[in-house]
């Protein structure tokens, strides 16, 4: 390990897995921190580390809990480790439920599962308030899962700024694409280059605004939609390094150009 003239470590290095900013937390300018201020900077440097793990694995028992307390009752009891063990055995019910949605996919790729999806549709259709509901949740979940399957062609495909919600102010979006279908061909404003893009309202990132906007008024980022969504979710406090991702950016273009094949009739050498 090199050391600084001061005896100190260089910026860039990591101490047992740590950032430098939990680094910072046990010096003040160099100078070696009180008792009392150490201790308190030893107790939030245990919050930042335990905090996102406990809390990561609550949502997830939250999660299984409520799965199991919605399916639970539709399993039969002989099929339930339950019925045998004097203790309940967590996660029986997500289990189930996703054994039942693939077996669903699996139906509905045969004559038969299409026959019965396409009846019960049929009698949606019939109800004047549940046919309404059914297709915009039908059209949701299509979108969500096409997006899931295909990465991020057709989800949130970029971010970006936008002055929003007065001039010289700047907003988070996630591009969509480009504006399509009858929006596109009204040209609201004149404007015929329009791309869809979606500004989360802060905390709460699944709510927010779906605004139609001029290509030339977005300020496309080279930041992640991962990065983009800590910003909005942290209220600014985590901001991603920068210089990490253009590296990134980077080494991903050298191995795009090593994959590449060479133009034909020359040799990978580059000769003829």
């Amino acid at each position: 390990m090199t050391n600084t003239p001061s005896g100190k470590k260089p910026s860039g290095s990591d101490d047992g897995g740590l950032s430098a900013g939990l680094q910072r937390l046990a010096t003040d300018d160099g100078a070696p921190l009180r008792i009392g201020a150490r201790l308190r900077n030893y107790f939030l440097t245990g919050l930042i580390i335990v905090g996102p793990v406990t809390l990561t694995i609550y949502i997830i028992w939250w999660v299984i809990n409520v799965t199991d307390a919605w399916l639970k009752p539709f399993v039969p009891r002989i099929y339930l480790p339950d019925t045998y063990l004097p203790f309940a055995v967590p996660g029986i019910g997500l289990l189930f439920g996703i054994l039942f949605l693939t077996v669903t996919g699996a139906l509905a790729a045969n004559l038969l599962g299409r026959s019965l999806i396409s009846f019960g549709e049929m009698a949606l259709d019939r109800m004047p308030i549940v046919r309404n509901v059914y297709r915009a949740l039908k059209q949701f979940f299509e979108s969500l899962v096409s997006a899931s399957a295909s990465g991020t062609q057709q989800g949130f495909q970029k971010v970006g700024l936008i002055e929003f919600p007065s001039k010289g102010l700047w907003s988070i979006v996630f591009v969509t694409g480009e504006t399509k279908g009858e929006i596109n061909i009204a040209q609201p404003g004149g404007e015929e280059d329009l791309l869809t893009v979606f500004m989360p309202t802060g905390i709460v990132p699944p709510t927010g605004f779906i605004c139609f906007v001029p290509r030339r008024d977005v300020k496309f980022l080279k930041m992640s939609v991962e990065d983009a969504a800590k910003i909005v979710m942290s209220a600014g406090m985590v901001v991603p390094d920068y210089e990490a991702r253009l590296k990134q950016l980077a080494e991903r273009g050298i191995r795009t150009e090593t994959k590449r094949p060479p133009p034909p009739g020359t040799t990978p050498e580059g000769g003829t």
